[in-house]
């Protein structure tokens, strides 16, 4: 959450207000659809195709949101209309907050249509707030998107501004936030309607009354939005990301149009980050690479390693692979005009031995390097790695997670002592698969066992090792009322195949006819 109780903060509103449907124009063909026409996106709710968004025209011909797709025609026959895609306009808007990370480290998400930086300490930058705004203007208008803007004392306040006012301000933002209608403290329906009965029709009508009496009578809600469109109250604003420790800028005279252009000035920057590391004794386990469009949009690719490294050839193999996956590839447009290489998190890195013989690689190396590619070709979700789990329930006992998340280590496992055979077995069913069981008494250890249609005869057997279950978990909190209990046999038939098998439940203790199953099998 952001913090604009202090009076010298300086916050910018872009608001686009046509996002959707200039999206939809850029990214078309041309000669789709006349130019001239209204359009209109849609989209289904409650059963009924609705006006999800619309472009100026059409909203100067009175349609407006939420209007049925069948009144809207009735209203405009010569409406266009197409299917409203929500991901499509967020994954632009989320471009577009990366591209605006240029001004300015601290860039949020409004909504669906509007984003908010914290210019505080940036403007020295563009030589003033005119300038950085008129830089903002051109680079979307290269995308054929129209914004409006309004700079303010807090968020809440440069939002409102933006969205209810059309000209700029040229006085004191807050006299200009006290004229709004009340509509800018974006209240429900209800208690908008309920102050504008009451006659409090603007801002100023609202703040000027007293807060209890507000409270009162509309709600808390009416308060706080009160206070935080006046900056006496933090606005809920959260940042989308955080500033990286390490951050290496190379900003291009003139824009480069080529990839691989852009693919050697990172190397160049990695090289860089990999020295700065080195002398801080560290090694990066997360990097970024941002490649800056001259018309605003941003791409950002990110890359994570298994272990802490300091290589840049193998970092910059990751990339690569990485933009080769690419559903949607890297297209420079009208060229970038800077790369950003970032390091979010890193981790101490102690100097290596290199190997006598030519200092090859271990063979650990090689097995975390290639995890580190597979994980960035196929998606960190599937390549997994197992890790152990605090819990003694076998099926439990362990739980898969991306294999270059960290703190895997493999000492974590308890390992039988050499010359013992393993405690578990290296495959598990699940579930665990019913079997037939002989044995000489009932609760003894079983003599013979069939699975599959096949009869194992028991030679050797080991155990039983009970397991029991959580008596948190249990009902009442009286273990008795919980899962069965499990006897675990560890066994070899004649053949010189290992089982591991239970009974769940015994013989006398609540289960009539206690099952046998067959859990895992050892190598």
């Amino acid at each position: 959450m952001t913090n604009v109780l202090s009076g010298n903060r300086r916050y910018l509103a872009l608001w686009l207000p046509w996002l959707s449907v200039e999206r939809l124009k850029h990214s078309r063909e041309s000669g789709a659809a006349s130019p001239d026409a209204p359009v209109a996106l849609i989209e289904k709710a409650r059963g009924v195709l609705r006006l999800a968004a619309v472009d100026r025209a059409a909203a100067a011909l009175g349609l407006r949101t939420g209007l049925a797709l069948a009144d809207a025609r009735v209203a405009v026959p010569k409406l266009q209309v197409f299917d409203h895609d929500p991901r499509a306009d967020a994954l632009l808007l989320d471009r577009l907050a990366d591209g605006c990370t240029r001004y300015t480290p601290h860039v949020a998400i409004d909504g669906s249509d509007a984003l908010v930086l914290d210019i505080s300490g940036c403007t020295h930058l563009f030589d003033s707030e005119a300038a950085l705004l008129a830089d903002v203007k051109a680079r979307l208008g290269r995308l054929g998107l129209k914004v409006r803007a309004a700079f303010a004392y807090a968020p809440d306040a440069a939002l409102a501004l933006a969205r209810f006012r059309r000209a700029s301000v040229a006085g004191e933002a807050r006299a200009a936030v006290m004229d709004l209608p009340v509509a800018a403290l974006r209240l429900d329906r209800e208690c908008e309607t309920a102050l504008c009965r009451a006659g409090l029709k603007t801002v100023g009508d609202a703040a000027r009354r007293p807060l209890a009496a507000i409270a009162a009578r509309f709600g808390e809600g009416a308060v706080q939005a009160i206070r935080r469109i006046l900056g006496e109250e933090a606005s809920p604003l959260i940042f989308r990301t955080v500033e990286a420790p390490l951050v290496f800028d190379r900003r291009f005279a003139e824009p480069v149009a080529r990839t691989d252009y852009a693919l050697e000035r990172l190397a160049e920057l990695a090289a860089e980050a990999m020295a700065e590391l080195g002398e801080r004794g560290q090694g990066g386990r997360q990097f970024e690479a941002l490649f800056f469009r001259s018309d605003g949009l941003t791409r950002r690719l990110a890359v994570q390693t298994g272990s802490a490294t300091r290589d840049v050839e193998a970092v910059m193999r990751l990339f690569r692979e990485r933009i080769e996956t690419l559903d949607d590839p890297l297209d420079p447009g009208f060229g970038y005009d800077m790369v950003r290489f970032t390091v979010p998190l890193s981790e101490p890195l102690a100097a290596g031995q290199l190997r006598l013989e030519g200092g090859e690689t271990s063979r650990s190396q090689q097995v975390e390097a290639l995890i580190d590619r597979l994980s960035t070709r196929l998606g960190p979700e599937r390549v997994q790695r197992f890790r152990p789990r605090d819990g003694h329930i076998p099926e439990q006992a362990q739980r898969a997670l991306p294999a270059v998340e960290a703190g895997f280590k493999s000492a974590e496992w308890n390992i039988s002592p050499p010359g013992n055979p393993p405690l578990r077995p290296l495959h598990l069913f699940d579930p665990p698969q019913p079997i037939q069981v002989v044995a000489e008494v009932p609760d003894g250890p079983p003599h013979r066992f069939r699975w599959r249609k096949v009869l194992h005869e028991v030679s050797r057997f080991e155990g039983p090792e009970r397991i029991a279950s959580e008596w948190w978990r249990a009902k009442d909190g009286n273990p008795a009322h919980g899962a069965p209990t499990r006897d675990y046999y560890r066994v070899e038939d004649r053949n010189g195949r290992r089982f591991w098998i239970f009974r769940h439940g015994f013989y006398g203790g609540g289960e009539q006819h206690p099952g046998w199953y067959l859990h895992g099998l050892f190598a």
